[in-house]
C-alpha cells in the first residue's frame, strides 16, 4: 500500500507543477472544488452542499461553506452535516481567516 502511493504522488508532483505554471489560481480552485471528495460518496463542493445542508453550493451561507472546508483534510472521518466539535472549531478558524485575506488574495481566486 505505501507503494502505490509513493508511486501516486510521484506522478502528482509534475502534474500539480504544471497546473500550477498553466492555470490561474481560481482555476485550479473550481477544478478541485468541482473533483475533491467531501464526505462518503460525495464529490465536490455542489454535491456536499446538497447533500449535507440541502442547498445548492451557491446558497451556502460563510458558516455552512467553513464547515464544507474543514473537513477536507479528512473528508471520510469528519463530516460538515455532522460536525464534531473539532469541526466546528476549524470551521470557525476558517471564517476567521477569510476575513482577513488581502485584496490581492481575494482577486487570484476570483475568476475574471
Amino acid at each position: 500500500m505505501a507503494r502505490r502511493r509513493r508511486t501516486q504522488k510521484a506522478l502528482e508532483i509534475p502534474l500539480a507543477l504544471t497546473l500550477d505554471a498553466l492555470w490561474p489560481k481560481w482555476r485550479i480552485l473550481e477544478v478541485y472544488l468541482r473533483i475533491a471528495e467531501m464526505g462518503p460518496g460525495i464529490f465536490g463542493a455542489e454535491a456536499a452542499a446538497r447533500s449535507h445542508f440541502g442547498v445548492p453550493a451557491v446558497r451556502l451561507d460563510p458558516a455552512q461553506a467553513a464547515l464544507i472546508a474543514a473537513v477536507l483534510p479528512s473528508p471520510v472521518r469528519w463530516s460538515a452535516g455532522d460536525p464534531s466539535d473539532y469541526v466546528r472549531e476549524r470551521a470557525r478558524a476558517i471564517q476567521v481567516e477569510s476575513t482577513r485575506l488581502s485584496a490581492a488574495q481575494r482577486a487570484c481566486l476570483a475568476p475574471p
